[in-house]
């Protein structure tokens, strides 16, 4: 599959979790703050990512967020330490890190999450090679 089939799939996925218009969901469309997605929604998406492309997604493999929830090494004064990145950056391959990395403020970690993150998670996992 190429990365335009898959995000195909992923758009149609994403309009019908969401209740959201096709023409909202870009690559760079981000989950929450652009499809307004909630942590249940996260769930549901996963659920449906699993059956369309016949994968088992664990959670943290698509969205780690855990590995910020308090440890020291990866966060510290709000911002994503260099550990942190290089943490964030081994989980998920797939992730354009490159503004990130400009300002790595901890809140701006769910703005990695977009729908090309989820693309190329699945090209990934598919093995299928990059457009």
């Amino acid at each position: 599959m190429t990365y335009d089939d898959i995000f195909t799939k992923v758009r149609s996925i994403l309009v019908e979790a969401l209740n959201v218009e096709e023409d909202e969901v870009t690559p760079t469309s981000r989950l929450k703050a652009d499809l307004n997605a909630e942590s249940i929604d996260f769930l549901d998406i996963v659920f449906r990512l699993e059956k369309q492309f016949g994968l088992r997604i664990p959670r943290e493999d698509l969205f780690p967020e855990s590995i910020f929830q308090g440890d020291p090494r990866f966060v510290a004064n709000g911002q994503v330490t260099a550990e942190g990145l290089a943490e964030l950056q081994r989980r998920m391959p797939y992730a354009d890190l490159t503004s990130f990395r400009e300002n790595p403020r901890l809140d701006r970690i769910e703005d990695l999450f977009t729908v090309d993150l989820i693309v190329r998670y699945l090209q990934s996992r598919l093995a299928t090679p990059a457009q």
